[in-house]
């Protein structure tokens, strides 16, 4: 009956059910990260690794143009657009795969609920977590194609940005464009390092705390510059 689907819903919601709770928390606690990352970059940008590549980034264009070095960027650039284009092939398998798990979430629902240490294991909610787990992978699609798209663009780019009176502007937005395609880049594979929390998550609240916990930590080294190199 449809009252009584939107009653589980509404139920499976419930702001004192553990799940959603330890869901807004990992969410606000990875919000508070990624804003303290962007203002890192935004006052000390070369104190964090994505300052210091989109600096590289833009030098690298102006380099190889004034270097006439087409062959480099050629290459480089095919390069980029292989692993964006390999990671795009591994979010389509890994969502088809999810939309396997989600077609079954009844029969897997004993097994998840085995695991449970605290929280709803409920089947509706179950499915709830399979969507997250979708709508991630195609998000992390989007991103990657979405590069892919960006890099061919700046192929283009760099090879009309020797044209008389013009070369400096146009280094200027190929080395946009690149940065777009790097930052599009790198939102893909935050939404795919985050589906490990998310996939934690199947086994219980405690496990997508713990996960994403860890990831953060992991995050945070990452993003860091190595203590020789600051």
């Amino acid at each position: 009956q449809p009252g009584e689907a939107g009653e589980k819903l509404m139920n499976a919601f419930d702001p004192f059910n553990p799940d959603v709770a330890a869901f807004l928390f990992v969410g606000i606690m990875a919000l508070a990260y990624h804003l303290f990352i962007a203002r890192k970059r935004t006052n000390c940008p070369l104190h964090t690794v994505q300052g210091v590549a989109g600096a590289t980034r833009r030098e690298w264009v102006a380099s190889v143009v004034r270097g006439k070095d087409g062959i480099l960027g050629v290459q480089t650039l095919r390069n980029s657009t292989m692993v964006a284009s390999f990671m795009a092939s591994t979010s389509s398998v890994l969502a088809l795969g999810v939309l396997s798990l989600a077609s079954s979430a009844d029969d897997k629902a004993g097994a998840w609920r085995l695991l449970h240490v605290f929280g709803s294991s409920s089947p509706d909610l179950l499915v709830i977590k399979v969507l997250a787990l979708l709508l991630t992978l195609f998000f992390a699609f989007f991103c990657f194609a979405s590069s892919i798209r960006l890099y061919g663009h700046v192929s283009f780019m760099i090879g009309t940005c020797t044209a008389p009176g013009e070369a400096g502007r146009r280094i200027r937005i190929a080395a946009a464009c690149l940065e777009q395609a790097a930052q599009q880049f790198h939102l893909g594979m935050r939404a795919f390092y985050f589906l490990v929390p998310l996939v934690l998550w199947l086994f219980g609240p405690l496990f997508l705390t713990l996960g994403a916990v860890g990831m953060l930590l992991a995050l945070y080294r990452m993003d860091r510059l190595p203590p020789g190199a600051e």
